[in-house]
């Protein structure tokens, strides 16, 4: 009775053809490569990934509602705390003291680091907060979510929160500019926008992309915005009049985006396979590797390293040194790449 394993094999290579097109890094130019370095096991799948803006400090979320924090000296786990009904979010306050989460319970929480203890509750959405952001000066906290709406508060006051409406459909990623003066937020609607963080009117919406924008990032400069989506493309704007510059085409759907601190190269994660490649290895189980991961050269577009996972990536995060690179896995895992330039 062989013919049953010979066939799933003939299956297999087939759908692994029916995959996304191989495209391979380029050759000429600067390169950076990415070595693992650490991985390590979460509660359920992964959410997001954030480094304090110190470096010293690497917060990490899952669906289940764990949050784990740990020293990027030695990568042990120093805190951890619960948000209840689950946490999608993450991001670490200005001065690098408190921590903050946001949940599928429509609410963003408020983490003391030295005491380990929440600090404050901020509510308002009344359904899953998918993205939060901490401004520069670490006076406001962004968060976008299920309701299609945005609200912004202030850390330091007990006041309702400002509220921006204009999506029409969920908002997938909320992103304070580098100056602070500007909110960025991509949603199902197709649409990306910009709005005044002072005032929350709306400055512009970016129409491009053919289906949801899910990830955004702000260049260090903040003079080009970047935005990815169920489109599989990932594509350039020049912040000051919202002028279209670069597409690049990935070849799958594409999930978060992060800058550098240099803003010389972005990644990427998203899909880690076709729809028919996803379906099988949901059905099989397999521990097969793909590579959901890509470092793209910010100059030209170029790719330059595509980084192995087992399942779909869900967020990706740049060390602020450039030394590290974190990514949120589907597969209840977060992955840790130790990073290396080489030129050629």
């Amino acid at each position: 009775m062989r013919p049953l394993p010979i066939a799933l094999a003939a299956i297999a290579l087939f759908l692994a053809s029916c995959g996304p097109a191989s495209r391979a890094p380029v050759r000429d130019g600067p390169q950076l490569t990415g070595s693992l370095a650490a991985e390590w096991t979460t509660a359920a799948p992964a959410r997001q990934v954030a480094f304090s803006r110190d470096g010293h400090l690497l917060a990490t979320s899952d669906a289940s509602g764990l949050i784990a924090v740990r020293e990027t000296g030695s990568w042990r786990p120093v805190a951890k705390f619960r948000h209840e009904g689950g946490a999608t979010s993450v991001a670490f306050g200005a001065d690098g003291k408190t921590l903050l989460s946001g949940g599928y319970d429509g609410n963003v929480r408020v983490w003391d680091l030295a005491r380990h203890a929440p600090a404050r509750l901020l509510q308002g959405a009344g359904k899953t907060i998918w993205a939060i952001d901490v401004s520069p000066d670490g006076t406001r906290v962004a968060a976008g979510g299920e309701d299609s709406t945005i609200r912004v508060w202030t850390l330091n006051r007990p006041a309702a929160p400002m509220v921006l409406r204009g999506h029409e459909r969920n908002v997938w990623e909320v992103r304070f500019s580098p100056d602070g003066k500007l909110l960025a937020s991509g949603s199902f609607d197709h649409q990306a926008r910009l709005w005044d963080a002072a005032t929350g009117k709306s400055v512009r919406t970016l129409d491009g992309h053919e289906q949801a924008v899910v990830g955004l990032a702000f260049s260090p400069d903040g003079k080009l915005l970047a935005t990815c989506g169920d489109d599989s493309t990932i594509r350039f704007w020049k912040v000051a009049d919202g002028a279209p510059l670069t597409t690049i085409p990935v070849g799958n759907h594409t999930y978060k985006l992060a800058f550098s601190g240099d803003g010389r190269w972005l990644a990427s994660g998203g899909r880690a396979r076709g729809a028919i490649g996803t379906f099988w290895h949901q059905l099989t189980g397999g521990r097969s590797e793909a590579t959901p991961v890509r470092i793209w050269r910010a100059s030209d577009g170029g790719l330059v390293a595509k980084l192995p996972a087992i399942d779909d990536i869900a967020y990706v995060a740049f060390s602020p040194d450039g030394h590290w690179l974190a990514a949120a896995e589907e597969d209840d895992r977060i992955r840790l790449w130790r990073l290396r330039e080489r030129a050629r």
